[in-house]
């Protein structure tokens, strides 16, 4: 019996990033997801009308709102908000599906949608909490956007002050000062996380196998 290097499968983990505005989470999912083959990111289902450049199974799953409500009472999503007149929600099954077949899935989501996926499935969640370096460069990276009136802004960062109150809810707190830097620490917690014991399948039996061949060898 040889404990060869991947000669386990692998269980995939659910690594959630969530922000207050202006941290960068954004642009570091979408590198991450550009640099790791084996990291998807998980599709929501809302019930808001499709825009015309979006694909249905590609940007979100478009469900009317009948349907979304008896998958809630159904238990069918992970976690679900309902955001003005419209639900959103990520579906259990599609998560499931990739964790068992070692892919790694990755969540842009805020702090609440994060609680709730930490009470379903807490051993499969690994969360980073993405940080501005200060509440000047905060302000500066959402001015510089020119996507929001100042007004905006300000609603944004009170909006902050319960996002970053969570911060001890996460497992990794990251400061995004610069961009390559907090990349590379992302990938370098996914790395540890992936081989983390627990999600190790059969390693169990593998380890159980080695120790009888071990006492085996030294009784001849």
């Amino acid at each position: 019996m040889s404990l060869a290097n991947g000669s386990l499968n692998r269980r995939g983990l659910m690594l959630v990033l969530s922000s207050p505005s202006g941290a960068g989470k954004s642009t570091l999912a979408n590198l991450l997801l550009s640099d790791e083959d084996k990291l998807v990111l998980s599709i929501s289902a809302t019930t808001r009308a499709k825009r015309s450049t979006e694909q249905d199974g590609v940007h979100y799953h478009f469900l009317d709102k009948l349907t979304f409500e008896n998958r809630i009472k159904e238990g069918k999503f992970l976690e679900w908000a309902q955001v003005h007149d419209n639900y959103y929600g990520t579906p259990k099954d599609v998560v499931e599906q990739s964790l068992a077949n070692g892919n790694d899935v990755l969540f842009d989501i805020d702090v609440k949608g994060k609680r709730q996926l930490s009470e379903k499935m807490p051993d499969d969640v690994v969360s980073i909490f993405i940080m501005p370096p200060s509440v000047a460069e905060m302000h500066n990276r959402l001015t510089k956007r020119a996507e929001d009136s100042e007004e905006a802004i300000k609603r944004r960062m009170q909006t902050a002050v319960s996002e970053v109150e969570a911060w001890q809810a996460y497992d990794y707190v990251l400061v995004n000062d610069r961009l390559s830097e907090t990349l590379e620490q992302i990938k370098a917690i996914l790395r540890a996380e992936r081989q983390k014991r627990t999600r190790q399948q059969g390693l169990l039996n593998e380890m159980s196998t080695f120790i009888e061949d071990l006492k085996k060898k030294i009784s001849q």
